[in-house]
């Protein structure tokens, strides 16, 4: 049952499928990020949801993805992953949406699955690595599928991944802590500096976590070109571990409140930070209470069909 108070949209928040934990063991990936996957099951988020006043939650599969040098592996598991997000909607419609997850950097098979997962199985958009095995998002080689992502009009959303790990700083934390930030803003630059918002304006992008540093390095990824620096605009962002003054601060220079989500990283972020989110967004004077109910929810109105007849 959805309480009155739940009336948030996760845009944010992660699916840990078991077959698909059984296949990554298989070709020994066991960690995100250098992290433990944290222990998931759908009961999980509904109780995170109702706590922490989610309404519906938009899921996806996080770092580490999909692909691990095997082409086939990574068809068959975007394939089980899929149809288990689909399933998930079925049983709980009002609770779930989903993106779909390619698999990259297979074109063709991320064409079909593309087709599959948007025309049979009713998902709400896909879910974009920042880079697959070292070629980040923007790169000519995905041109044919930036092609039929603006056709489709379709909302992406980019989620960080850690760069090869022969590019891995040798550092005492996990990964996830500085490299993901960093990799989403290698992906939005590589993005803008392709021409990719301006080829294909139709595709509707989300950079996760505040746009990683791109917000704050703005003028040196772009050279200070003011034409670059309003392809800023063209993003979407969500909140997911950002809520705060630093972050929001920072990322009101590059656009306004209609462009902001909500997110909160579920499960791989406790509920404790969910909740100091939450909490932070409410108090962030930078918002009046209009602009913050339109993060919490109305923004993502806008994006996923699943809500425009509700």
């Amino acid at each position: 049952m959805i309480e009155k108070k739940s009336y948030r949209i996760d845009i944010h928040h992660h699916i840990l499928p078991p077959e698909y934990l059984k296949s990554l063991a298989k070709v020994n990936v066991i960690t995100a990020g250098n992290v433990q996957f944290p222990i998931w099951e759908p009961k999980d988020s509904l109780e995170l949801m109702d706590r922490q006043g989610i309404a519906t939650a938009i899921t996806s599969i996080s770092s580490p993805g999909i692909y691990f040098g095997d082409s086939e592996f990574s068809k068959k598991v975007a394939r089980l992953c899929n149809e288990y997000s689909a399933n998930l909607i079925n049983d709980f419609p009002q609770r779930f949406g989903g993106f779909a997850i390619l698999p990259l950097p297979d074109i063709d098979a991320s064409l079909n699955e593309l087709e599959y997962a948007l025309d049979t199985l009713n998902l709400d958009g896909i879910v974009l690595l920042s880079n697959i095995n070292g070629t980040y998002l923007g790169d000519p080689e995905y041109e044919e599928l930036y092609s039929e992502l603006n056709h489709r009009k379709m909302v992406v959303f980019i989620h960080p991944n850690a760069p090869p790990a022969e590019q891995l700083p040798k550092l005492s934390f996990p990964t996830s802590v500085l490299e993901f930030v960093f990799d989403t803003t290698r992906a939005a630059a590589n993005i803008i500096h392709h021409g990719i918002l301006k080829k294909y304006p139709n595709i509707k992008f989300i950079l996760a976590h505040a746009g990683g540093t791109a917000p704050y390095l703005a003028w040196r990824i772009t050279f200070g070109n003011e034409r670059l620096i309003k392809y800023l605009k063209n993003f979407y962002y969500d909140m997911a571990i950002s809520a705060t003054p630093y972050a929001l601060n920072t990322l009101l220079q590059v656009t306004d409140s209609s462009k902001i989500l909500f997110g909160s990283d579920y499960p791989f972020v406790h509920e404790i930070i969910i909740k100091e989110m939450v909490q932070g967004l409410g108090k962030y004077n930078g918002f009046n209470k209009e602009e913050c109910s339109a993060i919490e929810n109305k923004n993502a109105f806008s994006l996923f069909n699943r809500f425009k007849n509700e």
